[in-house]
C-alpha cells in the first residue's frame, strides 16, 4: 500500500454476465452442431474431468457435486490465473453446465468445495484445432460485458485464496510457528497485492490490512500484514525493538482474519466497468513504481520481489481482459504493451529462486535500476490504454 488519497470505488450497479475471457460468449447449451460434452465430477480433494481435452468450438462441462459442501469449478487460461470460465454455488449432490466456445490452446480445471482457497486436483486441459471457425464473440458491447464479468470471477478468486492463506497463517503465528509464519507471509499477500486496487477502494479497510508503519498518522492504530511483519522479523527491526506478547499477536491475527473476512463479504456483489479495469491496470503498476521497486513495501521481509510479480499479474489479467477490444481501437497500442509486459517478465523471472523470489536486499544496483526502467516503459503505453478505450 502507498500512502495516497484512496481511489474511486470500483463499484457499479451494471448487471453480471457470463464468465468467459479466451473464449466467445455462448449463454446457453448449443441444440445440435459439433458441441463436446464433457462430465466433471467434484468432491472434497478431487477434479475428475472425463476427459483431458476437446476440440475446439462449444464445450459444455456438466459439472456435479458428489461431494458435502458447495462447491465451484473453473476453465482457467494456461497461465493458470485467468478465468476463462466459472460456474459456482453448485450445492451438494446438484450439477450444473459450464458452456464455453473455446479456442484452441492450453488450459486448466480446477474445482473449489466451500468456494475458497486455490482449488483442489487442478490439471491441464487442451483444446485442439477442430479446423472449425469459430463465430465472432459478438459485438464490442458484449466483449466488454463479457471483460467485466471475467474480471470480477477473478476477483472473487483471489480474495477466496486470500481468505484461507490468512488463516493458516494467522493460526501457525498465534501458535508461535514463525518459520511456518515467515513461510505463508509472502506467497498468501500476492493474492491480496492482485487485487490490490479493488481493495484500496473500500475506506478504511485497507489501512486497517495493509498500513506501513512509515505511513501511520499520529496516534494512529496499526493493525494489519505489515505490523505482524515487523514482528516476524526482528532482526530487521530497530535497535530496541520487543517482539509482541501472545495476546497482542492473538489480536493482530485475530483482526486481520476477520477483515479478511470482510473484504471477502464486500466483493460478492461488485460489478465493473471498462474504465475501472483500465484505471484499475495503470493502478497496479503505479503500485510498482512506488513501493516495490523502492524496496519500501517489505520493509522487513524484503519480500518486495513478491508483490512486484503480483502486482504485475493483476495489471496484466486486467490488461489482457481487455486486449481484444483495445486491439480494434488501437493495435499499434497493443503491440507496444504486449512487447513491455513481456520484458518486464523476463526481467523477474530472472529474480525466481524456486517457487519464490531473492530478497529485495540481494539486488544490485543496477538490478534495481533495470526492473525500475522497465516499470516506467511499461507505464508509459499502459497509462493510454483507459483514454484509447472509452473515449
Amino acid at each position: 500500500m502507498t500512502r495516497r488519497a484512496l481511489r474511486p470505488a470500483l463499484i457499479t450497479a451494471s448487471g453480471a454476465a457470463a464468465l468467459l475471457l479466451l473464449a466467445g460468449c455462448v449463454p446457453n447449451a448449443p441444440q445440435g452442431g459439433d458441441t463436446a460434452r464433457l462430465s466433471v465430477e467434484s468432491t472434497a480433494d478431487s477434479c475428475a474431468v472425463s476427459a483431458s481435452e476437446a476440440p475446439s468450438g462449444n464445450v459444455v462441462f456438466t459439472v456435479s457435486n458428489a461431494g458435502d459442501q458447495v462447491t465451484e469449478f473453473y476453465l482457467l487460461a494456461d497461465d493458470g490465473l485467468r478465468i476463462v470460465g466459472e460456474v459456482e454455488n453448485i450445492g451438494p449432490g446438484l450439477s450444473r453446465d459450464l458452456v464455453v466456445q473455446a479456442t484452441p490452446g492450453d488450459y486448466f480445471t480446477v474445482c473449489k468445495p466451500g468456494m475458497v482457497g486455490e482449488g483442489v486436483d487442478k490439471s491441464p486441459f487442451t483444446v485442439t484445432d477442430s479446423g472449425v471457425e469459430l463465430a465472432a464473440s459478438g459485438d464490442t458491447a458484449q466483449q466488454v460485458e463479457t471483460a467485466n464479468a471475467n474480471y470480477k470471477a477473478y476477483v472473487k478468486d483471489q480474495v477466496e485464496q486470500l481468505v484461507s492463506g490468512t488463516e493458516e497463517f494467522a493460526a501457525a503465528y498465534i501458535a508461535g510457528d514463525d518459520d511456518a509464519a515467515r513461510a505463508l507471509y509472502a506467497p498468501t499477500r500476492v493474492h491480496w497485492e492482485r487485487i490490490e486496487t479493488v481493495a484500496e477502494s473500500f475506506g478504511d479497510l485497507d489501512p486497517r490490512m495493509d498500513l506501513r508503519e512509515a505511513d501511520l498518522e499520529p496516534g494512529q492504530e496499526w493493525t494489519g500484514w505489515h505490523a505482524i511483519e515487523k514482528d516476524l522479523w526482528p532482526a530487521e527491526a530497530e535497535a530496541g525493538f520487543v517482539p509482541y506478547p501472545p495476546e497482542k499477536r492473538a489480536d493482530l491475527a485475530e483482526r486481520l482474519v476477520a477483515d479478511t473476512a470482510t473484504l471477502h463479504s464486500k466483493v460478492q456483489d461488485l460489478e465493473f466497468t471498462l474504465d475501472q479495469q483500465a484505471n484499475g491496470a495503470i493502478g497496479l503498476l503505479d503500485e510498482v513504481a512506488t513501493g516495490k521497486v523502492t524496496g519500501e513495501e517489505e520493509f522487513w521481509s524484503h519480500t518486495d520481489l513478491w508483490d512486484f510479480q503480483a502486482n504485475v499479474d493483476g495489471a496484466r489479467v486486467l490488461y489482457e481482459g481487455v486486449r481484444d477490444i483495445l486491439a480494434k481501437e488501437d493495435a499499434e497500442l497493443v503491440e507496444r504493451l504486449d512487447t513491455e509486459f513481456a520484458a518486464l517478465q523476463e526481467l523477474l523471472d530472472a529474480q525466481r529462486v524456486g517457487d519464490g523470489f531473492r530478497l529485495y536486499t540481494e539486488l544490485t544496483a543496477d538490478e534495481v535500476r533495470g526492473l525500475s526502467d522497465q516499470v516506467n516503459a511499461l507505464a508509459e503505453p499502459l497509462s493510454g490504454i483507459t483514454a484509447a478505450l472509452v473515449l
